[in-house]
């Protein structure tokens, strides 16, 4: 930070701040800027700390290891007087990652209304670190920032995930908690890694240097810009061109090519073929004399891609991607007794286009409820045509670009004394497992090197179920990032909480957030807090084959091996060595399993659970803890 001799007084950075959360039992850094050789003074829990800022204006100071406790005040002096109040001392856990750290209780708060409901955890806080990128240098302050309580309303922009780590601890140790949530959905591992600890990936170092260069990035997305003017489509949505549109009331849908299809369902799957562009759905729904005239909330699951709701000739919802849940508020004077007519023009540009199955669909106020599902009607409003030649982008995204997150959401909180670091990230990475199995390390050492405070407990969560299901053995991007991640184990003080059997074949951001964050938790309380607990599912450890068998051995299988519906482990292949690989008979004993099949006579490798979306991941240990998938066949 640059200071300004003239105008310069004490300054601190947005993590140091009324409310923050202090870690105990450590040195705790406190710093800031002032004028040059300016002298500083701190007051805290009955001490006096001294320092003076350096010939940049940069100071510091080091605080005695604290117990739990306070909330307590503290006075900083120089030119001027900062006094920060409602201080905690306790654990504060850096956590980070892309979407499913993002998510936020809020957007899972029909799972989770109990738990809104009944939050007042005012020791537990959260510090939410704005999504900002640099590609040029690691940074010293936030832009913006503050801490805030787990009370009530305030609690829903809480990284679901994270708020069920720290409840779980919290509710264990009864110590103040506090989250650092740094975490930008859709971003890769490399882009919050320093360039520092990405020095042995040349490649990445190339991309690094190159993006150094704010001409040549100036230059790229300008020219990435006009040529995506140039060659963009002109929109020509029949919906919205013509009188009346589609969605307007006085709009009359008869004899103009309206046909049938259900909701929900993809259009490619009901008639439609390889269709990019916007479809148009409607239904006349009937409404209750009792729901009429009240507030009422309309779940539309999930659409691909893009979608905008209206009921009765009024815009009552959007949202322009799809991920989120279509979860939309109606207003009072929107719906009426008896017909109402519901409109939705979805807008899809790859891939299959519609309303994702196994979703909830229905519209409900108060004790109300009316289904959603079922027959509508649909309408082409625009085909788009695929381009050819021409554009083919050329611009770059920065959150995606390495050291960028890093430099601008990482660097800045790597003075403050923390607990450990919890990451849900890897799907950005998907299908670059072995490049993932090199960089996961690689971080780990490198946010430990950055923080300097030892080996700080490194907890991860292994990606869950996604996609469909496949009935035969098969190949999977999804297992071989899930096996580098289990790979990064090897590295001290680590662990990595299994959900395999937490996921959702229709939906990258699973609804269950809360087993995430109380597995997650379960391994804090062995690595950070010394319990001697079994903290993870059953992982591999060897096979050996015996004739016609081999017999796999794990450890953390708790002495006893176990399956969670109570029949025959499932999800085991066995091959030769060709590496064909068929379903195997698998059974337990004790603390192993023994798999065989009449099809492989000489049996080499074995798998488990390998696939995007395994279908009846059945292994647990007796504390009730998933097993890893895993492969012997590397």
């Amino acid at each position: 930070m640059l200071i300004n001799v003239a105008e310069s007084q004490v300054k601190l950075p947005h993590l140091v701040r009324d409310s923050m959360i202090l870690q105990r039992d450590a040195e705790v850094k406190i710093w800031g800027w002032a004028s040059p050789k300016e002298k500083i003074k701190i007051k805290f829990q009955n001490k006096e700390y001294k320092t003076s800022a350096n010939t940049q204006g940069n100071w510091m100071v080091m605080l005695a290891p604290m117990k739990a406790g306070g909330p307590y005040n503290m006075k900083i002096s120089g030119k001027n007087a900062i006094e920060l109040k409602n201080i905690l001392i306790g654990d504060v856990w850096f956590c980070s990652g892309q979407s499913n750290m993002v998510h936020q209780l809020n957007i899972h708060d029909v799972r989770y209304e109990q738990e809104i409901a009944k939050a007042n955890f005012p020791e537990i806080r959260q510090f939410w670190v704005p999504t900002i990128t640099n590609l040029e240098a690691p940074q010293d302050d936030f832009p913006t920032g503050f801490w805030q309580s787990a009370i009530g309303e305030d609690v829903r922009p809480f990284s679901a995930v994270a708020y069920f780590f720290a409840k779980k601890i919290y509710e264990k140790y009864h110590i103040p908690i506090g989250i650092i949530n740094a975490s930008v959905g859709g971003t890769p591992i490399e882009a919050w890694t320093s360039e520092d600890g990405l020095k042995s990936f040349s490649a990445i170092q190339k991309t690094i240097e190159k993006n150094k260069d704010t001409a040549y990035i100036n230059g790229l997305n300008r020219r990435s810009l006009t040529l995506g003017r140039n060659t963009a489509p002109k929109m020509n949505d029949k919906g919205l061109t013509e009188s009346p549109k589609w969605f307007e009331t006085n709009y009359n849908p008869q004899s103009e090519g309206w046909h049938n299809i259900n909701i929900p369902g993809y259009w490619e799957d009901q008639g439609i073929k390889d269709l990019n562009g916007v479809v148009w759905y409607r239904k006349e729904v009937k409404i209750p004399p009792t729901m009429a005239g009240k507030n009422a909330r309309v779940f539309l699951g999930r659409i691909v891609d893009a979608d905008v709701l209206y009921i009765n000739g009024k815009q009552v919802g959007q949202t322009t991607y799809m991920y989120p849940q279509r979860r939309y508020n109606i207003a009072s004077d929107i719906l009426k007794s008896g017909k109402n007519i519901f409109v939705v023009k979805v807008t899809n540009n790859g891939g299959k286009g519609g309303f994702v199955p196994d979703k909830p669909y229905y519209l409900f106020a108060e004790n109300d409820t009316v289904d959603l599902k079922g027959t509508w009607q649909y309408k082409v409003g625009e085909v788009f045509v695929p381009r050819t030649g021409g554009f083919r982008g050329g611009g770059i995204s920065a959150q995606n670009q390495p050291a960028a997150l890093f430099n601008a959401m990482v660097a800045p909180a790597t003075n403050y004394t923390i607990k450990g670091f919890v990451w849900y990230q890897g799907e950005s990475n998907a299908g670059k497992a072995e490049e993932y199995a090199k960089l996961q390390p690689a971080q780990i050492m490198d946010w430990r090197n950055q923080w300097q405070l030892g080996e700080l407990p490194f907890l991860f969560v292994q990606l869950p179920g996604f996609m469909d299901y496949n009935y035969l053995p098969s190949e999977s991007s999804w297992a071989q990032l899930r096996e580098s991640q289990m790979k990064s184990l090897s590295v001290n003080n680590t662990a990595m909480a299994v959900a395999i059997d937490l996921g959702e074949w229709n939906d990258i951001h699973p609804d269950n957030k809360k087993d995430v964050g109380e597995r997650l938790a379960l391994a804090a309380k062995k690595l950070a807090y010394g319990e001697n607990i079994v903290y993870s599912g059953p992982i591999f450890e060897s096979a050996t084959v015996q004739g016609n068998q081999i017999t796999i051995s794990f450890r953390q299988t708790g002495g006893v091996l176990v399956t969670q519906d109570g029949k025959e482990p499932s999800e085991f292949a066995i091959a030769g060595a060709d590496k064909k690989f068929v379903w195997a008979n698998a059974k337990i004993s004790g603390d192993k399993i023994i798999v065989q099949s009449e099809e492989v006579e000489n049996p080499r490798y074995v798998r488990y659970a390998w696939a995007d979306n395994p279908v009846n991941p059945n292994l647990y240990n007796k504390e009730g803890l998933p097993a890893s998938p895993f492969r012997t066949d590397q």
